[in-house]
């Protein structure tokens, strides 16, 4: 089974313009990114897929690998759909490009679903983790996931899922970290299909693969995520460092 990393790097970004070429202890954001997927050795392979020069330049010239965008794209997902239709690959990981301190552990848990799931009933796998804060639990940019007993999702939403009519039932509130584990087919499936109603209303790609019937195995995680979002996470990131 082969297992590759594909790291998809905008240059724009709403918040953060050219954040990925932030400077980030002598080297750029996404340089970090792509060395840190490189160096947890769980990886056949580890390519940016990128619609910028200059992000692809500072890559290659690093001797990184990475892969032009030909298309624009609304999603991550259809990103790497373009980049890894003609790579010969089983399984492809999404690792965020503005996260440059990968949770390897978390990581592993994820290549596990695929190394475990004999009858090839796992589409993808992603992560959540629990959270109790009411103010965390209501806000729309917190996506919850709710998911049936075998841990497959049964959907995903910014609104409060599910709605607490009735108080202390034992209900966890899950929040979705977005990094994701393909099968390749379903990456491809997804880019062939259209985007629909739910997909449209919550402006949630994970709802398209729902929408078609793919299984989504989730995987629980007490370790958040470190994105650099913004100018502030970015000052926060060099002192971690």
């Amino acid at each position: 089974m082969k297992i590759i990393a594909v790291i998809p790097a905008r240059y724009a970004s709403t918040r953060f313009p050219a954040k990925l070429m932030q400077d980030l202890g002598g080297k750029t954001v996404i340089l970090r990114t792509y060395e840190a997927a490189q160096q947890s050795h769980l990886f056949d392979d580890v390519f940016v897929v990128t619609d910028s020069d200059m992000i692809f330049d500072e890559i290659v010239s690093n001797g990184g690998k990475a892969i032009r965008s030909i298309k624009e794209h609304e999603s991550g997902s259809d990103r790497i759909a373009e980049a890894v239709e003609n790579l010969e690959v089983d399984i492809v990981v999404n690792v965020q490009g503005d996260e440059p301190f990968i949770n390897t552990l978390a990581l592993e848990k994820l290549i596990a679903v695929y190394k475990n799931d004999t009858d090839k009933k796992v589409d993808l796998a992603s992560l959540m983790f629990e959270i109790k804060e009411e103010d965390e639990i209501n806000n729309p940019n917190n996506v919850k996931v709710v998911v049936d007993q075998n841990g497959f999702a049964l959907y995903f939403s910014r609104s409060v899922i599910p709605y607490p009519r009735e108080k202390n039932v034992g209900v966890r509130y899950m929040q979705h970290i977005g990094i994701y584990a393909f099968r390749k087919q379903a990456l491809l499936d997804f880019y062939n299909l259209p985007m629909i109603s739910l997909e449209a209303s919550e402006k949630l790609e994970q709802l398209r693969y729902l929408e078609f019937g793919k299984r989504i195995k989730m995987i629980e995680t007490t370790a958040k995520s470190f994105g650099i979002d913004t100018p502030e996470d970015l000052e926060k990131a060099r002192k971690f460092l």
